[in-house]
């Protein structure tokens, strides 16, 4: 039954009731991945659901600063709506906010009565739709690491680690997290029903990774949206900042967003493995990786997707920078676990913490569906640590390089739908020309005194 069917509707109000819930909150990705959401009065969820919620489309186009960027579609056009609906199959109890439950929305463009173009939602929803069609079923894994951080009116951006231990990674406990972080944050998650199974101190201060299960692709990526602004909310609640920006100090490494793919075939089982393949894998499963590896520049720019991020990369940095992979090789961009039957996977490395899941997870999974329908087998794996540009292709190394692979690979573009890919590259274009315009803290302090 449909979530906006009114004896479906009534439903949830009565078991919403009954947990002592009185508001609703509907949340929906925006371009960049940021959370948008408006509190809903119990008693108004069913007007909620039938009519929409009215939002400016141009909130696709606004920037983390608040300035709205000219895309077709938003000034230009008088700044019209977009009506987002809930969707009540996701409907979760906050567990740090009593009596508030949170639901994902589905957005709609009333001109056209189709989603709307920028929906990182129903992008994923189109390109899984192709998969489908190719009769595979994309399973994700997804891993994020963030960065906890406290006011400190003495540090150069007023916010540092915490704590700042270093030589930590991969522990838990007080002696990585003496203020037990970590373990609030996985038991508020757990609560959360998101599929958290575990956490770590990670290899900086105050830098931590949280896994997520393993699920359908379009479910992996609402579970990660909602990771990342669970997370920066329960950071809130104790008067602390949770950063997923690819690299936010230069003594420190940066956070990545690892994610895990496998495909289920249409009788359940695992797409990718085949014993009597090469690697212990499948066709399918090496056609998808050279369909990832020829079109990992483009991808670049959906999962290293700010200014920032290609300050992650480069050599020594743990990050890949360069076009490769490998069998249970960590430095490779994409990596083969060594587990085969039903664990039968590879691990794209390649994205850091400040990407968008909708769209990192449709970026993957049209790169290595277009793999498949190309049926190319990949170049030999990486052997040893890699980083040696000698062997392997350089991936970008700036978003305006990046943008330009983007634009330039008509294959995925196509996939991910021209609307679409023009709205993000106009939109990352102008990220790109006001930091162009603006002086730096390192510019003031190489020139100012001497110049």
């Amino acid at each position: 039954m449909s979530a906006h069917d009114t004896p479906s509707v009534h439903q949830y109000l009565d078991r919403l009731a009954a947990d002592g819930i009185d508001v609703v909150r509907v949340v929906y990705p925006d371009l960049i991945g940021t959370d948008r959401a408006r509190d809903v009065l119990l008693d108004h969820l069913p007007s909620a659901c039938e009519h929409g919620l009215a939002f400016c489309r141009a909130v696709y186009h606004t920037t983390p600063r608040g300035d709205v960027v000219a895309i077709e579609g938003g000034i230009e056009a008088g700044l019209p709506d977009i009506a987002v609906r809930p969707d009540l199959a996701t409907l979760a109890g906050v567990p740090w906010e009593p009596g508030v439950a949170w639901c994902l929305g589905d957005t709609t463009d009333p001109a056209t009565g189709g989603p709307a173009p920028e929906s990182p939602r129903d992008l994923l929803r189109s390109v899984l739709s192709r998969c489908v069609d190719a009769g595979l079923r994309p399973v994700v894994g997804p891993e994020l690491e963030y960065f906890l951080l406290e006011e400190d009116a003495t540090a150069p951006n007023g916010w540092r680690r915490s704590p700042q231990a270093t030589g930590t990674v991969y522990t838990a406990g007080l002696r990585a997290d003496p203020d037990n972080h970590l373990l609030r944050t996985l038991r508020q998650l757990r609560d959360l029903g998101i599929g958290v199974v575990t956490g770590n101190h990670e290899f900086d201060g105050g830098q931590y990774e949280i896994n997520l299960t393993h699920s359908e692709a379009l479910d992996a990526a609402d579970r990660a949206f909602r990771f990342k602004a669970a997370v920066k909310e329960l950071a809130r609640v104790e008067g602390k900042l949770a950063t997923f920006m690819a690299k936010p100090f230069n003594d420190s490494g940066g956070s990545g967003f690892h994610l895990h793919l496998s495909c289920e075939n249409a009788e359940g089982g695992n797409a990718f493995d085949d014993p009597a393949g090469a690697f212990g894998l499948s066709d399918n499963a090496r056609y998808a990786i050279a369909g990832i590896l020829a079109h990992a520049p483009a991808l670049a720019g959906l999962l290293n997707p700010t200014v920032n991020s290609y300050k992650r990369f480069g050599p020594d940095t743990l990050a890949p920078w360069l076009i490769d992979w490998g069998l249970d090789n960590r430095s490779a961009m994409v990596r083969i676990p060594p587990e085969r039957g039903s664990g039968a996977r590879l691990e794209l490395r390649l994205g850091d913490a400040s990407a968008n899941p909708y769209l990192a997870i449709a970026a993957l999974t049209a790169a290595a569906l277009l793999g498949v329908q190309e049926g190319k087998e990949p170049p030999a794996p990486l052997e040893g640590y890699g980083y040696d540009p000698q062997k392997s292709q350089v991936l970008p190394m700036s978003l305006p390089a990046a943008l330009d692979a983007l634009e330039a690979d008509e294959a995925l573009t196509e996939l991910l739908g021209k609307a679409f890919t023009a709205s993000f590259l106009a939109y990352k274009r102008d990220e790109v020309e006001r930091f162009r315009r603006h002086v730096t803290d390192w510019e003031f302090a190489e020139y100012s005194y001497s110049l």
